[in-house]
């Protein structure tokens, strides 16, 4: 089996049909549902919140792996654990006490995430990589779907494998934005482990097809 995972973003399926959606990514060759949060303080967007987020886990049978961008996430911890998340993330920048969240989000049973804006540093996780069990490098500017891929991500994903290796974490390193097929085999060949595909996956003519597609490009 890959260990590389990919990641659909539901942010960019059709919201009339959300349930379809899921079901693709169900059935697909996917790995994740990628669930991004937003609430307009944090981010100058607003995506969906709780009930929403409750009728994907209805449905969805693989990981749902939730990305926080919102502020003060520490209040929502055990709310997203028993909407069914198994993974989460919240924003390094969004946390004053990182630690104490981590091991909040771990005590809820979910694998814990530290997601990093495109100017953050991956060198301010390391006192604590070890604690983390998903590291979602942001390679667009968070808040809206359908951006363009900022290129010295690759720099940054191989600056954070380096990091994990030398403190021999295993700590995974998840993509998040401008995903597509042009880019995804250099960034598992930089060292990561899950991409998120939203645009590109859900506005294809083949969302199954296309998922396919990169799970072979990133073996």
């Amino acid at each position: 089996m890959s260990k590389n995972k990919i990641a659909p973003s539901l942010l960019a399926a059709d919201f009339g049909n959300l349930q379809r959606d899921v079901e693709m990514v169900n059935n697909s060759e996917a790995d994740w549902h990628h669930i991004d949060i937003m609430d307009g303080v944090f981010v100058p967007n607003i995506s969906y919140g709780m009930p929403v987020l409750k009728s994907i886990a209805q449905h969805a049978t693989k990981t749902l792996d939730v990305h926080l961008m919102i502020v003060d996430p520490d209040r929502y911890i055990k709310t997203f654990a028993d909407l069914g998340a198994n993974v989460l993330s919240v924003h390094y920048e969004a946390c004053t006490h990182l630690h104490r969240t981590l091991q909040a989000i771990k005590a809820e049973g979910m694998l814990a995430g530290v997601a990093l804006n495109p100017h953050t540093s991956i060198h301010l996780l390391e006192d604590i990589i070890n604690d983390i069990d998903v590291v979602c490098l942001m390679s667009v500017n968070p808040g809206f779907g359908g951006q363009s891929f900022i290129e010295n991500t690759y720099d940054k994903v191989k600056a954070l494998k380096e990091l994990i290796t030398r403190k021999n974490a295993s700590t995974l390193i998840e993509i998040d934005g401008g995903v597509t097929s042009k880019n995804a085999k250099a960034l598992v060949d930089a060292g990561a482990d899950v991409l998120v595909a939203g645009s590109f996956v859900f506005k294809s003519d083949n969302p199954t097809e296309t998922i396919k597609n990169l799970k072979e490009l990133i073996g």
